[in-house]
């Protein structure tokens, strides 16, 4: 990795490059959606991944949810822009351990 920092700050010096810090995330159970087009419509994506959750018998571990950007919005047009949208997500559990 040391390597390709390296590289990177000879062909394209920028002055944030040192500050990079890698790290992994646990997030465990996930609902996640590829989102096609404007972040405006990302709503519809999580419209979608909301009825799979609640058809799944799941729920939201949390508020926050992850955005992982695929593409360059200063390169690509909004209707081809791709973002992976995930929400953590847990088994809802029974409040009833006995059906009458």
């Amino acid at each position: 990795m040391e390597r390709a920092f390296e590289h990177v700050g000879k062909k394209k010096p920028h002055p944030f490059l040192n500050d990079i810090k890698f790290g992994t995330f646990h997030d465990g159970l996930s609902v996640q959606i590829l989102h096609v087009g404007p972040y405006d419509d990302e709503p519809q994506s999580f419209k979608l991944m909301n009825e799979f959750i609640k058809n799944n018998n799941l729920e939201r571990a949390s508020l926050q949810h992850r955005e992982i950007y695929l593409s360059d919005f200063r390169k690509v047009e909004p209707a081809k822009l791709k973002t992976v949208l995930r929400y953590k997500v847990k088994p809802i559990e029974s409040d009833n351990l006995f059906s009458l």
